[in-house]
């Protein structure tokens, strides 16, 4: 008997009678590579810029863009000059899929831990601080359940052959298909502002004055962070199931999940209470909100719980404990979305980014679309649009809501 050190997809295949013959199915098999957890954070450091692969979520501080490389580290990128941004550094992080920084601190992700690292020089890097078991969720890979007293850092690709010849026959075999893993020198510098980034509506970390809140996929936790090298965490609660983003507006947060949409208050930074929620169909859901309204992408798909109906979702929430529907607008493949005065971005995955005005939030109005993009977040920041999408890095000048011109690109490898 073969015993299958990994299964990432199975899909049953019926046939219409048992045979007795042999038979023998080939599938596509990915294997993790291990490493110890001590060596892996031996070798965090600051290493050379290294070209953009798979970019994920993003993060505004200051002059600097901190892109995340799925599941593989964080693009450091000079932004001064958002018509030529330089990639300064990378950071090797197994497994990181979030980021937030205040200060000289860079919060990260590592698998299932949470890393607290101190930037203050970008070129020498040092992780303070180990918090584990932040993301319990993700002991789970890619469907692979895996050894947590380790870290995968790579994926080995191989065809396997196996013979499911069984006189029982039970359904005749089992088909086992592929899938995609998902998941230059510079002078030294310093971030020596204590200010706060901005995180995209796809985000899992946020920063409010001096505490860091996190969501797993059942819980909210808050970490003081007012010594910022040393957070610690001072309360975790249960929110339900689900949980994928959070999104922070004055004194409320909004936590977005594929059930529905709820809002904490954090008068108390260090004790979040319930104010409300929103329940909606199954559905993959970012949130933000102006103060008076939330806007809701809801996202179909089979790993989103349903298959057809993407839309978007307008809340008047002048009434925090009771949030009111007040208008639906049908979408094709949205993830993340930004507002900035009367405008609002949605980026719709296959179908581009998509601009609307928001004057009237009962009667958004369509304004234009742009198709050349595959955007998966986007942050609206001093009158310019910096997205990530599957092309890489693009950043717009948006101080004409009427057009969209396009400053800077950086390209995926």
């Amino acid at each position: 008997m073969i015993r299958l050190t990994t299964l990432l997809l199975a899909t049953l295949v019926l046939f219409g009678g048992c045979v007795k013959d042999s038979v023998t199915r080939t599938y596509t098999l990915l294997k993790p590579v291990y490493k110890s957890k001590a060596a892996v954070l031996a070798e965090v450091g600051s290493k050379p810029a290294k070209a953009l692969e798979n970019p994920g979520k993003i993060y505004v501080y200051g002059n600097y863009l901190f892109v995340n490389e799925v599941n593989k580290g964080v693009h450091i990128i000079d932004n001064s000059n958002p018509a030529n941004p330089v990639n300064k550094r990378f950071i090797e992080l197994p497994g990181n899929v979030d980021i937030a920084v205040k200060g000289n601190t860079l919060y990260a992700d590592i698998y299932t831990d949470m890393l607290t690292i101190n930037i203050s020089d970008p070129l020498s890097i040092q992780v303070s601080e180990i918090t584990r078991n932040v993301f319990p969720e993700r002991v789970y890979v890619s469907g692979f359940l895996a050894d947590t007293s380790r870290y995968i850092v790579d994926w080995i690709q191989q065809d396997t052959t196996v013979n499911l010849e069984d006189e029982r026959c039970f359904n005749c075999g089992i088909w086992f298909s592929d899938m995609a893993f998902a998941s230059a020198s510079s002078s030294p510098e310093s971030f020596n502002k204590v200010i706060t980034g901005i995180s995209g509506s796809m985000a899992r970390f946020t920063i409010a004055g001096s505490y860091l809140y996190t969501v797993n996929i059942s819980s909210l936790m808050v970490f003081d962070i007012s010594t910022q090298l040393h957070p610690e965490k001072v309360n975790e609660v249960g929110i339900g199931w689900n949980i994928e983003t959070i999104y922070p507006f004055r004194e409320n947060l909004f936590i977005g999940s594929a059930t529905g949409m709820f809002v904490y208050d954090i008068t108390d930074p260090t004790v979040p209470t319930y104010v409300s929620s929103v329940n909606h169909i199954r559905m993959c859901d970012p949130v933000i909100s102006d103060g008076k309204y939330a806007y809701v992408t809801l996202r179909a798909g089979a790993a989103c719980g349903t298959v057809t109906g993407s839309q978007l979702q307008v809340l008047d929430i002048t009434n925090l404990s009771t949030p009111v529907l007040i208008s639906t607008y049908a979408l094709e493949n949205p993830f993340g979305l930004g507002k900035t005065g009367d405008l609002l971005w949605i980026c719709d995955g296959t179908d581009g980014l998509k601009v609307f005005d928001a004057t009237d939030p009962t009667k958004l109005s369509f304004k234009y679309h742009i198709k050349n993009l595959e955007p998966y977040d986007v942050i609206p920041v001093n009158n310019r649009l910096i997205v990530s999408a599957k092309e890489g890095i693009v950043q717009y000048d948006a101080s004409d809501p009427e057009k969209l011109a396009e400053l800077s690109r950086i390209k995926k490898q």
